[in-house]
């Protein structure tokens, strides 16, 4: 498994839908998660965009000389950059980091949010505006001379100077849930990620990707997006989970469906229709929680449970196909170590540099007594 984590460059904090417990995002806290998940073993975060957000390219570079085996996936919205100054920002931001860029395609999302940068196309429109972006980007990285005239892109004599160092270009990743974006997955994209749904689902759409990149004489790889709640025992999780939204009232969570509703996203509307707005039968399947989609745009699912409860549900994704598993958790500090504490030993990923059956603490855990404990401590428990 390759487990990425999060960075929250919307904001942080202990719960969702309030500012209680609320956590200002600045570079020093970005720092200090993305130098954990390094330490720890994630293979990489994603950093979002959106205008809620940082600029997702910007903050990438700056965590370049803070991490050093770290995996950046930088989300791309095409329909707001020039193909040829996005690839010249893609070359850039690899060959900086060595080889660390990994590029997620953002091709829908809230038509709102795109209309605000200038961005008035429709549904399948964007699709195939990406499309087209796509063919000149990746001729562009592989070191060809582009001239182009498309529905959506014009461009004459374009070539990128400096290539990256990922060839022919980095890794593509892709979400999506329409008819518009599984064709542009199976044609355009190393991998295919979608957000948590229960397996059954997960299992159509990565067999339906999977169908139409074979029509290609192309292979997909596979991801999941989920939140995670693991706690020592599952009556906590569940506890975790119902604190998460314990200040979540009724409005906001009206609120924030009218606006879900308008947007023209079929992902969304799968992660609407888990919960419908309402607090009951949150569990959409074992240990699968919908409870973060009340108030929280994309990816609305968790995993609640146990260390090895959670290694066995992330086992069944991989069962069907998903290699990659993108996480996140409230706040984004604390929950990247919890995670590897209580998930990694069970689904066989280790830190750095640290062999078969080592733990992410030194076994001899606290100094009680200024002697230590004669048998480790549980990693949890340091």
């Amino acid at each position: 498994m390759n487990i990425f984590w999060f960075l929250p460059i919307h904001g942080d904090g202990h719960y969702l839908g309030t500012q209680q417990g609320a956590r200002a995002v600045d570079h020093h806290y970005l720092k200090q998660i993305a130098q954990a998940a390094d330490e720890l073993g994630y293979g990489g975060v994603l950093i979002p965009t959106g205008r809620s957000c940082e600029d997702s390219w910007i903050v990438a570079s700056s965590l370049i000389p803070v991490t050093r085996r770290l995996k950046f996936l930088v989300a791309l919205r095409p329909s707001t950059i020039s193909p040829t100054v996005s690839a010249r920002q893609a070359a850039t931001l690899d060959r900086l980091s060595e080889g660390r860029l990994l590029v997620n395609v953002v091709a829908g999302g809230d038509s709102g949010d795109l209309e605000a940068d200038g961005t008035f196309l429709s549904h399948d429109e964007r699709y195939e505006h990406a499309r087209e972006f796509l063919d000149v980007w990746t001729r562009l990285l592989a070191g060809e001379e582009v001239t182009y005239e498309g529905k959506h892109i014009h461009v004459k004599g374009a070539k990128q100077l400096f290539p990256p160092v990922q060839r022919p270009h980095p890794p593509l990743y892709f979400g999506g849930s329409s008819d518009a974006a599984h064709d542009l997955a199976a044609e355009k994209v190393e991998l295919y990620l979608t957000w948590g749904e229960p397996p059954a689902e997960v299992e159509k759409k990565f067999n339906d990707v999977r169908k139409r990149a074979e029509a290609l004489g192309r292979k997909v790889k596979f991801g999941v997006r989920l939140h995670v709640i693991p706690r020592e025992t599952d009556t906590q999780a569940w506890g975790a989970a119902d604190d998460l939204i314990k200040y979540l009232d009724d409005e906001t969570i009206a609120k924030a469906q009218t606006n879900f509703n308008r947007m023209d996203s079929e992902g969304q509307r799968r992660m609407r229709a888990l919960h419908s707005g309402s607090r009951a039968n949150l569990e959409i399947s074992p240990n699968l929680w919908a409870g973060v989609g009340l108030a929280r745009s994309g990816a609305g699912t968790a995993l609640v449970g146990d260390g090895e409860t959670i290694a066995r549900r992330l086992k069944a994704y991989e069962a069907l196909g998903a290699d990659t598993f993108v996480l996140s958790g409230y706040p984004h500090l604390e929950e990247a170590y919890r995670f590897a504490e209580l998930v990694f030993p069970h689904i066989g990923v280790q830190a750095p540099g640290r062999g078969a059956g080592s733990t992410l603490v030194r076994p001899v855990g606290e100094v009680v007594g200024n002697a230590h404990v004669p048998t480790p401590l549980r990693a949890a428990n340091g």
